[in-house]
């Protein structure tokens, strides 16, 4: 195993015997569902960066995969939408992550009537070697994990991801990013790494990573401040400000023109008609904002049109309109 992947199950293991509230964002708000009570212990071992699958991403029963368990919130959440007997697949490298996890789901099935802890599927594995069949799971999802790896294990990491996910099944996650050019020291200190502090891409080449593998869709769900690296606590001479970004990629086919990439702009038609067709599939009702991915706001921008107003990016997509 490489330094660094250990450095991360050593870190991991340390907060599964004895739960860090403050190892990363552990103020993200739980879901708040009838019947759905979250114990204590799980709120403290909530390790990661951000929110993760939307509850409307798991109608139908799906077939959950959940990489990197923490203390099992996530999964516990999960269960709420596929309460059957391994409807949810957890993975985690770390054996006591694992253990506290189950331990955990003990005290979820006290607080929970309708839960069963065989409901998850706790599997020991990581996102480079997942332990699942091809083609078998609806909705894929890791919280703060991708941005550990190093360019080779990322891209690995996703064709894992991408390998076991059904046709248009959905790889939805978070992980933090930096537009900032760190120094040597920063980007290879291990522990850094290890804290999802280091290894932060740029947006733009974390959604490439994404297509390259096949996603034809990624939407950008949410972008909001994550943490400040700073030269009284890290080996930075300047201020480096990083975001957590909210991502949902979709395995469905590539388009002969590239992928829909939406990051949350808009079309507004304000003409003299009622709608405007440009005859490709997009229809913009008169003053009506559409919601249109980056190559279909490009087309229309491209037209030259002094009706068609497109919007900047928001990054905030929640679904809808055109690609």
């Amino acid at each position: 195993m490489s330094s660094y992947l250990e450095t991360t199950k050593n870190v991991y293991k340390d907060a599964a015997l004895k739960p860090d509230v403050g190892l990363c964002c552990t103020t993200n708000p739980i879901w708040e569902l009838p019947g759905l009570k979250i114990p204590k212990i799980m709120q403290e071992m909530n390790y990661g960066c951000g929110s993760t699958v939307h509850a409307r991403d798991l109608s139908n029963n799906p077939k959950i995969l959940y990489v990197g368990v923490g203390g099992g919130m996530e999964l516990l959440q999960f269960a709420y939408f596929s309460r059957q007997k391994n409807g949810v697949v957890g993975i985690d490298a770390v054996d006591e992550m694992l253990e506290a996890s189950r331990k955990n789901f003990k005290i979820a099935e006290g607080q929970n009537s309708w839960f069963q802890s065989d409901f998850v599927d706790l599997k020991k594995g990581d996102a480079l070697h997942l332990s699942v069949e091809d083609n078998t799971i609806d909705v894929a999802a890791q919280n703060c994990l991708f941005n550990i790896f190093k360019a080779e294990d990322l891209k690995k990491a996703i064709e894992e991801m991408y390998r076991v996910l059904k046709p248009n099944g959905k790889l939805v996650m978070s992980d933090p990013t930096c537009e900032q050019q760190m120094n040597d020291e920063l980007r290879n200190d291990e522990r850094l790494r290890a804290l999802c502090l280091s290894g932060s891409l740029p947006i733009k080449e974390y959604v490439k990573a994404l297509t390259d593998v096949g996603f034809g869709t990624i939407e950008i769900r949410a972008r909001k401040p994550y943490r400040i690296l700073d030269p009284r606590h890290y080996p930075t001479e300047e201020l480096i400000f990083i975001e957590s970004i909210e991502v949902a990629a979709i395995k469905d086919p590539m388009p002969e023109d590239g992928p829909c990439i939406f990051t949350g702009k808009a079309a507004i038609y304000f003409g003299e008609k009622e709608y405007f067709d440009d005859q490709k599939g997009h229809v913009l009702l008169h003053n009506q904002p559409l919601a249109v991915c980056d190559k279909t706001a490009k087309a229309l921008k491209d037209l030259g049109r002094n009706d068609i107003y497109i919007s900047e990016s928001t990054f905030h997509y929640d679904g809808g309109g055109c690609c």
